[in-house]
């Protein structure tokens, strides 16, 4: 017979941003814990609102199976004496574990044989079981940010009010810091604000909902989305979908009713990312667009309640939201009336690293590194590249971007278009910080590139050099993220740039005292850029053995990897892949322990010496083409081609002869075979 399980765990209202992954440990705790419980299950179901965390495990027996255990005892040698009787030591673990000295066997464990008793562990009432397994799920949910309250022992994310747990109509007996375990839930905090008695966890979900709680989270965040669609529809508007502020409204409220709210057309001048920015970031509104795609002067909030009195609550949102427009006005007003090339000098008042220098300092380090950077990749744009350098960092004394600096960049790039900046350079100023997290869009014009490049360069080397790495969790100067957007930027944008060369200008770009020497930095800067292509190159599908391969013979040309490893994923699927791994392995593993042997062709002995000579250097003059165009499979497919030679050399010589001249003459011979392979890979980390 099964029944069900329902635990809820209530509490004061939770952080939204930390409840989604608050879920995930939820489900992973319960399965883990009922798996050592040795309760199967049918599905599990979990849910939340602000003010609770819940599950329902659906089909449990009523009995935990019994379980047979085997207990390893000492090794046979010390079990048993020369004449196979029990030693005291046999004797005594018998004893402990409660079973007859003549029903222990000895099994081999690890190439070791020991001495094994096999013992029967009936199983309890589940109900009984399950007190120490939800205690053991509740104590180990991990959290972002949890803490003690009052005098409580159990760390938590915010106080536990009320717990309930009930197996199929009965309680499962838990206490938590005085707070005990029943049948009974709580329901909306004003709008059903008394206890509500369970029959089981059958009743859950739609006693909840009766009382003003959508507890199930797909269903809150569905009837939220249609809700903001319909009523921003009957003002001939839309929502432009942002699954980030959706889930975090759907944990914001228990019983969601949706409101539009309006403010007055004259803040549309105000450029729209300070408007979006107000209304979602500040407000946790959503931003209704026409047919256009443009801004209207309309909202739509999500009440945590019904829809009596909304006009007032509406009215209440309409204020407040006002008032950060209006600052946001005063603050474009009071930003356009100087020029934005006006705040560069006030850069010299703020700091950026207390030992890199301040924001100026930096600016003039990426007007020259931006240039060098630019010259590489072949740009001609020069002018924009250096105005757009100086530019990119004035926002940051704009009042604007003080009351906002999640707009740094977005306002530079409206500040400069109102001064009348080239509007490349008025791009490049937005570019630059760009890519700001994994997916998001890289620079498109050669401005941005270039200054998103160097700042990040910038970044690295700077930090690098002072001895400021990412440890563990700690990266205060987002340098991972610099790392990858190098990367991003790199592959995506198809650029070819010698990383160790930018490196090295930056370093010198630095006029400071730096603890770390120019080859120090570099070796570590390209590591670490190195570490970021790994993990960027392995989600795409390549597999460990193709990342490991290039990555051990890489150079500083991060798109050359990518397209190296690529090719090689592929070259595994030719038909010619395994005659070109017999020509490799061969080879390699009888040389791998010589160093460079100078071949000489009158140490020949043999014919097929002279003919895989001939072969190796005929074939040298015809595949090197391939590799100048990064044609890798036509390259490797010539190399295969190798294979009839190298088996008649193999099948008619010894390599391993006793005189040594001879014998390191045909040790060169097979490095030369090897060295054809070294431009692209290490083979020797490929699995074939």
């Amino acid at each position: 017979m099964n029944r069900d399980l329902l635990l809820e765990i209530g509490t004061e209202e939770m952080p939204a941003m930390l409840i989604p992954e608050a879920l995930e440990e939820l489900k992973k705790q319960i399965e883990k814990e009922l798996a050592n419980a040795r309760l199967e299950y049918d599905s599990i179901w979990i849910g939340a609102t602000p003010r609770r965390l819940a599950l329902i495990v659906k089909g449990i027996p009523v009995m935990q199976p019994d379980a047979i255990k085997e207990i390893r005892g000492p090794k046979a040698a010390q079990a048993y004496d020369a004449d196979n009787r029990p030693t005291p030591a046999l004797l005594g673990f018998a004893r402990g574990q409660g079973v007859n000295v003549e029903d222990i066997v000895v099994k081999e464990l690890g190439n070791t044989n020991y001495a094994i008793a096999t013992k029967k562990e009936a199983g309890q009432a589940t109900l009984n079981v399950l007190s120490e397994t939800l205690l053991q799920v509740i104590e180990g949910i991990p959290f972002q940010r949890s803490m003690r309250w009052g005098y409580s022992e159990i760390r938590f994310i915010r106080p536990i009010r009320w717990m309930t747990s009930m197996f199929g109509g009965e309680v499962v007996s838990l206490e938590i810091e005085n707070v005990k375990a029943g049948n009974v839930t709580y329901g909306h905090r004003f709008l059903s604000p008394g206890p509500i008695l369970l029959g089981g966890a059958e009743d859950y979900v739609e006693a909840l909902r009766k009382a003003y709680v959508l507890v199930d989270v797909e269903e809150r965040r569905d009837w939220i989305w249609e809700q903001v669609q319909r009523v921003a529809a009957d003002y001939d508007g839309g929502i432009i979908q942002d699954d980030d502020l959706l889930e975090e409204v759907t944990f914001l409220v228990e019983y969601p009713t949706a409101f539009a709210g309006k403010f007055s057309a004259d803040y549309l001048i105000i450029p729209s990312e300070v408007l979006v920015t107000s209304m979602k970031e500040h407000q946790r509104y959503f931003p209704v667009v026409d047919a256009d795609g443009e801004l209207m002067s309309i909202f739509i909030g999500v009440r945590n309640g019904i829809a009596e009195n909304i006009e007032v609550v509406a009215q209440g949102n309409e204020r407040v939201l006002k008032a950060r427009l209006e600052d946001a006005h005063f603050f474009f007003r009071e930003d356009t009336k100087i020029p934005l090339e006006t705040k560069v000098e006030l850069l010299k008042n703020v700091i950026y690293q207390a030992r890199l220098g301040t924001v100026w300092v930096k600016t003039q380090r990426l007007r020259g590194i931006a240039d060098f950077v630019g010259r590489e990749l072949g740009f001609t744009e020069m002018n924009l590249i250096d105005r757009a350098a100086l530019l990119c960092k004035a926002d940051l004394e704009t009042s604007m971007v003080g009351e906002f600096p999640e707009l740094q960049g977005i306002m530079g790039r409206h500040y400069a278009i109102i001064d009348g900046e080239d509007p490349l350079v008025a791009q490049a100023i937005a570019e630059h910080y760009q890519p700001r997290f994994a997916g998001d869009q890289i620079p498109a014009s050669p401005a941005g590139i270039a200054v998103s490049l160097a700042e990040k360069f910038d970044n690295l080397v700077g930090n690098f050099a002072i001895g400021v790495k990412p440890s563990g969790s700690q990266d205060p100067y987002a340098l991972r993220r610099q790392a990858l957007g190098i990367v991003a930027m790199v592959l995506e944008g198809r650029l070819t740039l010698n990383l160790e060369g930018v490196i090295r200008y930056t370093y010198r770009e630095f006029a400071t005292d730096l603890d770390l020497s120019e080859d120090q930095v570099v070796d570590g800067v390209l590591d670490f850029i190195m570490q970021r292509l790994r993990g960027v190159l392995s989600e795409s599908g390549l597999s460990y053995d193709v990342v490991d391969a290039v990555l051990e013979n890489r150079g500083p040309d991060l798109l050359l990897i990518q397209d190296q490893a690529r090719a090689l994923a592929s070259l595994k699927k030719q038909p010619y892949f395994n005659d070109l791994m017999v020509v490799f392995n061969r080879p390699f593993n009888l040389s791998r322990q010589t160093g460079d042997q100078q071949v000489q062709p009158d140490f020949f002995v043999e014919q097929v010496e002279q003919d895989l000579y001939d072969g190796l250097l005929k074939l040298d003059q015809m595949a090197r083409p391939y590799l100048e165009k990064r044609d890798y499979l036509g390259y490797f497919e010539a190399i295969a081609g190798l294979r009839p030679s190298l088996d008649d050399f193999f099948a008619k010589i010894m390599v391993m002869v006793e005189d040594q001249a001879i014998r390191d003459n045909r040790l060169g011979l097979l490095k030369m075979v090897v060295k054809l392979f070294l431009p692209v890979a290490d083979f020797s980390k490929i699995i074939g």
